[in-house]
C-alpha cells in the first residue's frame, strides 16, 4: 500500500498547490461570444464579481446590461433595467462607490439636437444571473447647450458623475452635481479641456487618481488632479476596428480596450505607470500582503490551506486503514 498511498498524496497535493495566480484576474484578452451583442460600446470592470466584465449595445437594443466573463467570453447574467423607458443611444457604463452601475443613455448621433439626455443608476447584482433590477432615472442637460457624448465615468470615491463630449476637434470634460437629482434636470458643466481626440470613451483608475480617454484610433492619459486635469502622455491602443470602449481592470493595472461589431475583441494594455492598486475590497484585485503578514499572496495560502486538509485526511486515512488489516 505505500506506493499508492504516495502517488496518491502527491496527486492531491499538486492539485491543492495548482491554484491559478491570475484566473480570475480578468486581464487577459477575451472575445464577446454572446450573438447579442454586436455593438458593444461600453466596458466596465465588475467590483464584486472577478473577471466579470459589464457591456452593453449601442443605439435601440432595449434596456439591457450584460455580464460577460472574461475567462470564456460567455454571457454569464442579462440585467433588464426596469422604470427607465425606452433607452434611445446608450453609450457608457462605469460602477461608483457601493458597487453601483451608472449607465450613460449620452449619444446624440444627430450632433446635439436632443434637448437632454439620461443616465441610469443601478445595484450591481451580488448573484449573477437573469434578472430584471429597478434603476433610477437622470435627465441631464448641458450648461452650454445640448451635445454628442459617448464617455461617462464616476469618480469611485465622490460618486460625482464627468462626461466627455465627443468632438473631432476635441472636447471638454463635464463636471455634474455632487449628486444626482431623479427629480428636475441635472445640468453638467465643463470644467477642463480635452483636445486632440474624438472621445469614445473614458475610464477612472479605481484609487481615483488617473483619467484616461479613448477614440477610435488613440488615447490619451491624465493625471485626475481632482477634476483640473493635467495631461501625462499619449497611448497607443490596439487595433481592433471600431474602438468604442475602455476600462481599468479593477486592480488598477491594466487597461483593457473594447470594440463593437459580432464577436468583438477585448484587448489588454498596461495601464500607464504600471497602474494603481488602491482598488476597494471586493474589487477582484490580485495584490498581495501589505508586509502586516507572511508575504503570501491570497492563492498561495488558499492553496497551502487547502494542501495542509489534504495530508490530514491523508494521513487520517492510512491510520484507519492499518487498522482494519
Amino acid at each position: 500500500m505505500r506506493r499508492p498511498f504516495a502517488l496518491l498524496a502527491a496527486a492531491l497535493l499538486t492539485g491543492a498547490l495548482a491554484v491559478p495566480a491570475s484566473a480570475a484576474d480578468g486581464d487577459e484578452e477575451f472575445t464577446i461570444k454572446d450573438p447579442r451583442i454586436t455593438e458593444s460600446s461600453g466596458l466596465a470592470a465588475s467590483r464584486q464579481h472577478p473577471g466579470i466584465y459589464w457591456t452593453h449595445n449601442d443605439s435601440d437594443d432595449g434596456a439591457y446590461l450584460y455580464a460577460v466573463d472574461s475567462a470564456t467570453g460567455e454571457t454569464v447574467a442579462t440585467v433588464t433595467m426596469s422604470g427607465v423607458g425606452s433607452p434611445r443611444d446608450v453609450e457608457a457604463i462605469s460602477i461608483g462607490p457601493d458597487d453601483q452601475i451608472y449607465v450613460g443613455d449620452i449619444g446624440d448621433n444627430l450632433g446635439g439636437t436632443w434637448p437632454y439626455v439620461w443616465i441610469y443608476r443601478l445595484p450591481e447584482p451580488k448573484n449573477l444571473r437573469d434578472q430584471t433590477i429597478k434603476a433610477t432615472q437622470y435627465v441631464v442637460k448641458y450648461s452650454d447647450g445640448a451635445r454628442d457624448a459617448e464617455s461617462l465615468v464616476v469618480h469611485p470615491k465622490t460618486g460625482r458623475v464627468y462626461i466627455v463630449d465627443k468632438n473631432e476637434k476635441g472636447g471638454h470634460l463635464y463636471e455634474g452635481p455632487a449628486r444626482l437629482s431623479p427629480s428636475g434636470s441635472n445640468t453638467f458643466k465643463p470644467v477642463a479641456a480635452v483636445p486632440d481626440l474624438e472621445a469614445t470613451d473614458a475610464t477612472l483608475s479605481p484609487d481615483g487618481e488617473h483619467l484616461v480617454v479613448r477614440s477610435y484610433f488613440g488615447a490619451i492619459a491624465y493625471d485626475w488632479n481632482g477634476g483640473k486635469i493635467k495631461k501625462k502622455e499619449r497611448l497607443g491602443v490596439p487595433f481592433l476596428g471600431q474602438g468604442e470602449s475602455v476600462t481599468y481592470t479593477a486592480d488598477g493595472k491594466k487597461l483593457m480596450y473594447g470594440a463593437e461589431g459580432a464577436d468583438s475583441p477585448v484587448e489588454p494594455q498596461d495601464a500607464p505607470g504600471g497602474g494603481g492598486s488602491d482598488a476597494p475590497s471586493g474589487s477582484g484585485s490580485s495584490a498581495t500582503s501589505d508586509g502586516g503578514g507572511d508575504g503570501l499572496s491570497g492563492n498561495l495560502k488558499t492553496g497551502a490551506i487547502a494542501a495542509g486538509a489534504v495530508l490530514i485526511a491523508l494521513f487520517g486515512l492510512r491510520r484507519l486503514m492499518r487498522r482494519g488489516r
